[in-house]
């Protein structure tokens, strides 16, 4: 972290259109360490801080043309503008009160019997050091914030190159499956299952390298793109069915949005193969909707159903993974007996206990 360099000496301009009292400033702070320049009005004053740099400006009330709470605006608007002590020979709390609102780091009352010259030089002390606090504090925001912006390009290039592998992956997976004989369809239908499940983490990964916030996913646009994904591929495999969406805007969490996506890869997939005798028309429906303070999601259809009982078709693997990346989800696949087809409802926390 690069730090602003603290000087060995403290500079300080005093306007003020009392000369004596200026120079006894002068001379009382250059005791003490500090190297004092002065000004005798409000314009002499912002011309030195338009030419020079100063650590802290004092800057007295009543002064002819400008008066000071003009000034004190005046300096606020500059770039990079030094902390200001206001001062005033008056103990109205009013000055006071409009100094602070205007932006002054600290007021003090001018009394040349002693105590003046002890509260200026606290007042320019502990302002220096406060702006110095801020200009570090400003520093280390403006480093983190470029150190992740540049964790977040790096991340979106890392996705980027993990959905070009894994869409190249999906593609030996598809030519091995078209190399497979006729006569094996199990071996053809596994690979066809395997090229789906890389597609539905690839659609994860093209989402966060063109996402403005690669920590989650807006499910519409990922569980959109996956369904038309899932379409092409079942459809290449010999299967057509009409699908819908239907999602509320929601946000998930990137690895929350992974599991999420795999459940409706399993379940959609299973329904394209099973829910319909072959020939027959029918529509495969997917809801994600919030309620309160679960995401819910249904996934059905209108078809054979699932007798209970009965023997599950396929292997087997598509509802374990299903129940697996639920649990991750800390939630459970529940079925509709009471739907004429099949459908399946997962109701998902909002807030996944770590």
């Amino acid at each position: 972290m690069t730090e602003p360099e603290r000087p060995a000496v403290v500079s300080v301009l005093y306007i003020d259109d009392d000369p004596a009292l200026g120079r006894l400033v002068q001379r009382t702070l250059t005791r003490q360490g500090f190297a004092v320049a002065l000004a005798q009005s409000g314009n002499e004053g912002l011309a030195l801080l338009k030419t020079e740099t100063y650590d802290a400006v004092a800057l007295d009330h009543f002064m002819p043309g400008k008066e000071g709470l003009e000034v004190l605006d005046e300096i606020r608007a500059l770039p990079d503008p030094p902390p200001v002590i206001y001062a005033s020979g008056s103990d109205e709390g009013r000055i006071a009160i409009a100094a602070l609102k205007a932006g002054a780091a600290d007021y003090v009352i001018k009394d040349v019997n002693g105590v003046f010259m002890e509260l200026l030089q606290n007042a320019i002390e502990t302002a220096v050091e406060q702006d110095r606090m801020r200009r570090r504090k400003d520093i280390i925001e403006r480093e983190m914030r470029e150190a992740r912006e540049r964790a977040e390009t790096l991340l979106r290039e890392v996705n980027h190159r993990v959905a070009n592998s894994l869409a190249l992956v999906a593609s030996f997976v598809f030519l091995q499956q078209k190399a497979i004989g006729a006569d094996q369809p199990l071996a053809r239908n596994a690979l066809a299952d395997v090229q789906v499940r890389i597609s539905a983490i690839a659609q994860i990964h093209r989402r966060l390298y063109t996402s403005d916030d690669v920590s989650v996913i807006e499910m519409g646009a990922y569980l959109t793109g996956l369904i038309e994904e899932l379409g092409a591929a079942m459809t290449s495999s010999g299967h057509e069915r009409a699908i819908t969406l239907d999602s509320d805007p929601i946000q998930m969490a990137t690895d929350r949005a992974v599991s999420l996506g795999v459940i409706v890869t399993e379940l959609v997939t299973n329904a394209y193969k099973y829910a319909y005798p072959e020939g027959q028309p029918g529509e495969i429906r997917v809801a994600l909707k919030q309620r309160d303070e679960a995401v819910s999601l249904i996934v059905e259809d209108d078809g054979v159903g699932i007798e209970s009982g009965s023997v599950a078709k396929g292997t087997g693997l598509g509802a374990r993974i299903v129940r697996a990346m639920a649990a991750s989800l800390q939630t459970t696949p529940e079925s509709d007996p009471t739907h004429r087809g099949t459908r399946v409802i997962l109701s998902i926390p909002a807030a996944v206990p770590a």
